[in-house]
């Protein structure tokens, strides 16, 4: 079942004032935030909902603002705030063995949106939340390889795979949101 947008934008936002796009970014920024408090303790790099929310920002933001919004989650990191998961900030939480994921947040989230506008079909929905993913836990993965843990089937192992089901329910998740928001965007058009 395809979801005909009829120029509805991402976020469908009446007004396109910049004071509502920039409250809409700063509240995924913050949602980023929160969500990398919600972990489950891992080595070397722990669970959370941090990608989530990265997924929900590409889809519903769209490609510019999703990757704003991740960027700007960035930056409350880089200036202090204990934005990252566990509570770090600042550049050693953002360079740590989570850094690759980190830095991809922004590049995911404008991939999602990119893909997202060219069709709104579920299975579709499903293949740029998952290419989205993907982005963010090959970036992490060669970052956590290259720079500490040096041996790529550890690497793959320990940084990529043993997230795969924690992540096909984030994408699934993520998904049928974003289907759902679109479906009652098409119906319902501003």
């Amino acid at each position: 079942m395809s979801i005909k947008m009829n120029k509805t934008k991402a976020l469908a936002l009446p007004d396109e004032r910049i004071i509502v796009q920039a409250f809409w970014m700063l509240t995924f920024a913050i949602l980023t935030a929160i969500s990398a408090q919600i972990r489950i303790p891992n080595q070397p790099v722990p669970y959370t909902m941090q990608t989530f929310f990265v997924f929900l920002a590409g889809a519903l933001l769209g490609k510019g603002r999703g990757m704003i919004s991740m960027g700007m989650y960035l930056l409350l990191g880089a200036a202090g705030l204990p934005v990252f998961s566990g509570g770090g900030s600042g550049f050693s939480g953002m360079f740590g063995t989570t850094g690759g994921y980190l830095l991809a947040f922004p590049l995911a989230a404008f991939a999602i949106g990119f893909l997202i506008k060219i069709r709104q079909e579920f299975w579709w929905m499903i293949i740029s939340v998952s290419v989205g993913s993907l982005i963010i836990f090959s970036l992490g993965t060669i970052y956590l390889n290259m720079l500490f843990v040096h041996n790529w089937v550890l690497a793959v192992q320990a940084g990529f795979l043993i997230f795969s089901w924690w992540d096909a329910l984030k994408i699934l998740s993520a998904a049928a949101i974003a289907y759902q928001y679109f479906r009652r965007a098409a119906r319902n058009p501003v």
